[in-house]
């Protein structure tokens, strides 16, 4: 791990060493990936109206959390995902084949996965304290290699950006168009939502299911308030992503307060600031 350390050595915080305050680099780094990602996926999600299904998909991370959990894993993420995934799956397809409002059908089935989390940690007068970590989240616990795990996301993400947004933003805006242009939009919708569960998931236990889906869309929805075109959208949801994560880092050490919470509340006051000034 010593290329690690010299890596960190160039970042701030120079009183974090090795074997003293080291997780702060981390933590910071960690922002530095997760802002970027957030954002970028947290565009299409304000565009497409997305954000109850975001909120959804941390409800469907906590069951599977609570099943890992039960079958004994130290480390519960991978049955978090496999579970989020067949959520948002279950969600896609209900929504595609009824004729019922998605609002509805992610509400349904949120609040099914939700209720099943909660009784079976509960079931037998156990206590659920041993997953409270997953609902506040803890940044500074992040490690290197879960930090090389984000960076590999935050790739792919962008190469899946760079040959898809056109095609993407086309079926937010109008699916029908998307359909007569030949565009399964079906897939394409699928294929996001299972990003969007995968991120949400692996992320949860650093940022906290209670706040994760505001870190999602509070700085896409404050850029749409000013942005003028797509690009711009883009430039300041990732600008305010970052902003808000390194600062709401920064000051939850010194003030002593949850990272995620912290984070989330500077997004908040961005986003009233870009609302006074937005484009009417």
């Amino acid at each position: 791990m010593a290329w690690w350390y010299r890596f960190l050595e160039i970042l701030p915080f120079e009183w974090a060493q090795e074997g003293q305050m080291i997780f702060m680099k981390n933590a910071l780094l960690a922002v530095v990936l997760l802002s970027p990602l957030f954002a970028i996926l947290g565009t299409m999600i304000v565009n497409k109206n997305m954000a109850f299904f975001s909120d959804a998909l941390g409800h469907g991370a906590f069951t599977g959390v609570v099943i890992g959990s039960l079958f004994g894993f130290v480390n519960p993420i991978g049955s978090a995902v496999v579970f989020s995934l067949v959520f948002a799956l279950l969600i896609a397809v209900i929504k595609h084949k009824s004729r019922m409002s998605g609002d509805t059908v992610i509400g349904v089935v949120s609040s099914s996965a939700i209720a099943l989390g909660l009784f079976l940690i509960t079931l037998g007068g156990r206590s659920f304290a041993k997953v409270n970590s997953y609902l506040i989240g803890d940044i500074l616990s992040i490690n290197p290699k879960e930090i090389g795990f984000l960076f590999v996301v935050l790739v792919l993400v962008l190469i899946f950006w760079c040959l898809f947004f056109n095609r993407l933003l086309l079926v937010s805006i109008n699916p029908s168009l998307a359909g007569s242009r030949g565009i399964n939009t079906f897939w394409y919708e699928t294929v996001f939502s299972l990003i969007v569960a995968v991120t949400v998931t692996v992320s949860m236990s650093w940022i906290g299911l209670l706040v994760i889906n505001s870190f999602l869309v509070l700085p896409a929805a404050s850029a749409r308030n000013i942005a003028g075109n797509q690009r711009q959208y883009h430039l300041y949801a990732i600008a305010f992503s970052l902003f808000s994560g390194v600062s709401g880092l920064l000051l939850s050490y010194y003030i002593e307060t949850a990272s995620g919470p912290t984070i989330v509340l500077i997004s908040s006051i961005i986003f009233f600031v870009t609302y006074v000034f937005r484009k009417r």
